[in-house]
């Protein structure tokens, strides 16, 4: 009978202490952890959050549609800052790829861009460089594309090279062919310097 009480008293001094030792445990570890100090989180944030709520921004934008000729064109950025709730009004580095029916490929990348509604125009700028599947590679200030058609305009000197050899021209277009709507055509015109390089 003693030792039956003796084991009844140790289970309730058990019930009683084990919780008290566990709740010393947790008051030990909150007194000797690291405070966080919201001031300090603060001080290091980098998100403008006055700059955000001026200047709306949205991340890693992407388009992809079909001009009216029956060309994929798609067009991807790292930012764009809206004119509106819908519209981008500066794309930051905009990569432009344009694939025409007739199996060829156009990329053009660029540190900005500006897109305009009214016309369905995207103006890239900020080194403009233009590689095609045919083998050219275009570098220019300036170029025009069209998001219903397909269609590259340079506005600026272009400089580049291809299968024939490097050339300087005023100005450069890539427009589907009017004799021939199944083909495109790569022009450069306006006092074109080709350096003709055999077998290049």
């Amino acid at each position: 009978m003693a030792r039956r009480d003796w084991h009844t008293r140790r289970v309730v001094w058990l019930k009683v202490a084990l919780p008290l030792v566990a709740l010393a445990v947790l008051s030990t570890l909150f007194l000797l952890a690291d405070r966080i100090d919201p001031d300090d989180a603060l001080s290091t944030a980098e998100v403008d959050v006055a700059g955000l709520a001026r200047e709306p921004r949205i991340t890693a934008p992407t388009y992809a549609g079909t001009t009216r000729d029956g060309a994929a064109l798609t067009l991807s950025a790292e930012a764009a800052q809206l004119e509106t709730e819908t519209i981008p009004s500066l794309v930051e580095r905009l990569t432009l790829r344009l694939d025409t029916p007739d199996g060829a490929t156009t990329e053009v990348s660029a540190g900005q861009a500006q897109l305009d509604p009214e016309t369905r125009e995207v103006i890239l700028s900020g080194g403009v460089v233009a590689t095609t599947s045919t083998g050219y590679r275009v570098a220019t200030a300036e170029l025009v594309s069209q998001l219903d058609l397909s269609s590259l305009r340079s506005r600026a000197r272009v400089t580049a090279t291809g299968p024939a050899g490097s050339l300087e021209a005023g100005a450069m277009t890539l427009t589907q062919d009017a004799d021939d709507p199944a083909a495109y055509l790569l022009v450069f015109n306006q006092g074109v310097r080709l350096v003709y390089q055999p077998g290049g």
